[in-house]
């Protein structure tokens, strides 16, 4: 009788100590419980596309760069450069996790390519002749801009497209007269935000 008493007291308190780790949580509960909470305030401002703000304090915010460069087919060649963010696998949950997101590139503040990598080739025909502003903008999983002092997280490079000249290839005029200008317009930690800009 003795025997089959130990057994059942001991099975009583593996169920009791299981049960109570189980109660005061994991680590990974933590961590999956502030993954949940609001990152942010959402802010009255949109984009042109109706998508609101979503402000974040300076310190630890997402920031992005731009750079644009010919490239021998024709076409441009972007660079995101990003800091404290990291780009979302396609199919990740419609949520606003801190510093996650994807990038959507802009010709004229035309959307033509949503990025979920930091690299991406601009097919020439969306930058006919002339000067072109390509922004990078970032956005949170669930379509929320981030944002920091009211002013989305983007970065904006001028770029100039010329039509070659008789005898020339298209290729050739590209990388001869297309130029990258300006970069790094109304993101955090541009010229015109370190200046004290608003």
């Amino acid at each position: 009788m003795t025997w089959t008493r130990r057994p059942g007291a001991a099975l009583a308190v593996c169920v009791l100590l299981l049960a109570g780790s189980a109660g005061c949580g994991s680590g990974d509960a933590r961590e999956g419980a502030g993954a949940a909470t609001p990152v942010g305030k959402i802010l009255e401002d949109r984009d042109q596309e109706g998508r609101p703000y979503r402000e974040v304090g300076q310190d630890g915010a997402p920031d992005v760069g731009i750079e644009v460069q010919p490239d021998a087919a024709g076409g441009w060649d972007v660079r995101l450069s990003v800091r404290n963010f990291r780009f979302s696998p396609t199919g990740a949950a419609a949520r606003a996790v801190a510093g996650r997101g994807l990038a959507r590139l802009f010709v004229d503040g035309r959307p033509v390519a949503r990025l979920r990598d930091s690299a991406y080739r601009l097919d020439t025909r969306l930058v006919p002749r002339g000067t072109h502003r390509v922004t990078a903008r970032l956005y949170a999983d669930d379509g929320t801009v981030w944002a920091v002092d009211g002013k989305p997280v983007e970065s904006t490079a001028d770029i100039t497209s010329s039509e070659p000249g008789p005898g020339v290839s298209p290729d050739a005029a590209s990388r001869r007269k297309a130029r990258t200008q300006g970069t790094d317009t109304g993101g955090r930690g541009s010229p015109d935000r370190a200046g004290g800009a608003s």
